[in-house]
């Protein structure tokens, strides 16, 4: 996926999305250890996943996303990062309208 699908970089995650099964989105969330601890890590991957949720229902279906946390993530919320990634997706004609 890293080389074959689509990147959006923000300062707070970088989305990488590639076309995938018909019917289905899959996810998967990454966070390094350059983010810091293990809580640290689990705090910015539920905050991902959390926002990828808040979008779900709006996403188009086929696609598979790869969410690779920053360490900026960590000073931002659920709602912060819910609203980036609605505005990525639909750049990007990823959301049902």
């Amino acid at each position: 996926m890293y080389s074959r699908g689509k990147c959006i970089a923000t300062a707070y995650f970088v989305m990488y999305f590639i076309k995938g099964r018909p019917g289905k989105v899959r996810l998967g969330i990454t966070a390094g250890k350059k983010i810091g601890s293990a809580v640290k890590r689990n705090r910015a991957k539920r905050v991902l996943t959390a926002a990828f949720d808040n979008c779900m229902p709006d996403i188009k279906s086929g696609f598979d996303f790869c969410l690779v946390a920053r360490g900026k993530i960590l000073s931002s919320n659920s709602n912060d990062i819910t609203l980036l990634l609605s505005e990525k997706l639909s750049e990007n004609g990823l959301i049902n309208i």
